[in-house]
C-alpha cells in the first residue's frame, strides 16, 4: 500500500515590502502561499518576527526562516519556495508632513542650480557667438542680440527636456519610465543588495557568538 503523500505548500516571496512600525511580521505581508484550502488561511496568519527598535528599520527574512516556521506548524508538509531567496522589509513610521519651507528651499536650490550649470555649458563652448553666426547666416546681417532666436532656443530646451523625461509634473506621455526612475530603480537595487549582504554579515556573527567560535 503506498504512502499517503504529504501536502506540498508553495510560498513566494515578495522582494521588498513596507509595514508599520511595531507590527508583528505575518507570512501574508511578505508573501503569496498556495496550500490546501484547510491550511491558507493558518498559513498566512503565521507570526514570522515581531520587531523590536533595537532592531532597526530594515529587516531581511530569507527562505530557510520562512520554512522553519511552516514546519513548526505542519511538520509533514512539504515547503517548495520560488522565486526570491529573501525579503526585506522596511518598517515605517507615521510620516511627517512636509515643511513648505524646506520644499522652497530645495527647490530654489535645484533651479538656480540647474540654470547656472546651462549657462556654464553655453559659455565653454561659445553659444553666444554661435547664436549671433547662425542668426547672421539665416537673415543676411549680422546681430549682436539676437533675442527672438535664444527666446526661441530656450524655449527648445526646455521642451526637449520634458520629452526626454517624458514627465510635467504628474503627467507622463506613455508608460515608459523616465531616465529619472531608471536611476532611481538602480539605485534602489544597489542599495538593497548591500543592506542584505549586511543583515546577512550580522546574522552570521551572531550565531558564530551564540557558538562561542570567533566570526569570520
Amino acid at each position: 500500500m503506498n504512502p499517503i503523500p504529504h501536502p506540498c505548500i508553495y510560498v513566494r516571496l515578495r522582494k521588498q515590502v513596507r509595514l508599520p512600525a511595531g507590527t508583528p511580521i505575518r507570512l501574508r505581508d511578505i508573501a503569496r502561499v498556495l496550500a490546501e484550502s484547510h491550511q491558507e488561511e493558518v498559513l498566512l496568519n503565521l507570526e514570522l518576527e515581531r520587531p523590536e527598535k533595537s532592531d532597526g528599520n530594515l529587516i531581511v527574512i530569507d527562505t530557510l526562516q520562512v520554512i522553519s516556521v511552516i514546519k513548526q506548524q505542519f511538520p509533514g508538509a512539504q515547503v517548495e519556495v520560488i522565486g526570491e531567496p529573501h525579503v526585506l522589509i522596511e518598517m515605517i513610521v507615521k510620516e511627517k508632513k512636509p515643511s513648505l519651507l524646506l520644499f522652497v528651499v530645495v527647490w530654489l536650490l535645484l533651479f538656480f542650480g540647474a540654470a547656472l550649470t546651462i549657462m556654464n555649458f553655453h559659455a565653454d563652448v561659445s553659444m553666444p557667438e554661435v547664436q549671433v553666426r547662425i542668426v547672421e547666416m539665416i537673415t543676411g546681417h549680422r546681430d549682436e542680440h539676437p533675442y527672438l532666436f535664444q527666446g526661441a532656443y530656450s524655449l527648445g530646451i526646455g521642451f526637449g527636456m520634458i520629452i526626454f523625461f517624458n514627465h510635467l509634473f504628474k503627467k507622463k506621455w506613455n508608460e515608459e519610465p523616465t531616465p529619472l526612475e531608471v536611476e532611481m530603480f538602480l539605485y534602489q537595487e544597489n542599495l538593497n543588495q548591500y543592506v542584505v549582504a549586511e543583515e546577512y554579515k550580522r546574522m552570521s556573527e551572531q550565531e558564530a557568538k551564540e557558538k562561542g567560535e570567533k566570526p569570520l
